[in-house]
């Protein structure tokens, strides 16, 4: 418990905006058919919903959700239900979450990763009669394992300096 408490910068909506976009960009890529690729932009709807839930919540996730079906040609509604279950439950349990270091944070985050792929198998399945198998999971284990660097990317421009300078302002 020795780590330092940082107050946090507003984050600018502009960064936000960004990240999103870059996220969704990512997921637009050919890679993402392959097992133990994360989907980014759920990882980034994490990261929103739970340190800035006021400003990405469950409208935003059901937007891009919704994008996400339409460049999938998957059922529309499928990434849309998916993400907003997840971004409820990233909101529901933020306060809880920022209290813990960003390793046990990873933690949290695998259990919001697997039920919003439990969605998304769950419609596949009545839809096409296919299991995809347990390799389906990988994607949520490489999204949690990569958590930490992501939480602390998207942060750091928010964080003050531990030893205030003088010179300074803020």
């Amino acid at each position: 418990m020795d780590r330092p408490h940082y107050i946090l910068l507003p984050v600018s909506p502009l960064f936000i905006a960004v990240t999103v976009i870059v996220a969704f960009m990512l997921n637009l890529l050919p890679w993402g058919g392959m097992p133990g690729v994360p989907d980014f932009l759920a990882l980034v709807l994490i990261v929103w919903s739970i340190n800035q839930p006021r400003k990405v919540g469950i409208g935003i996730a059901f937007s891009m959700g919704l994008l996400m079906d339409v460049h999938n040609a998957s059922l529309l509604g499928q990434h849309a239900l998916a993400y907003t279950l997840l971004s409820y439950f990233a909101i529901m349990i933020h306060r809880r979450v920022l209290w813990f270091s960003v390793l046990t944070q990873a933690l949290h985050v695998l259990p919001l990763l697997v039920v919003m792929q439990t969605v998304e198998l769950v419609i596949q399945s009545m839809v096409s009669g296919k299991l995809p198998g347990w390799s389906f999971y990988a994607s949520s284990v490489t999204a949690a394992l990569i958590w930490p660097l992501v939480s602390w990317l998207f942060l750091a421009p928010q964080r003050r300096a531990v030893n205030r300078d003088e010179t300074r302002p803020i």
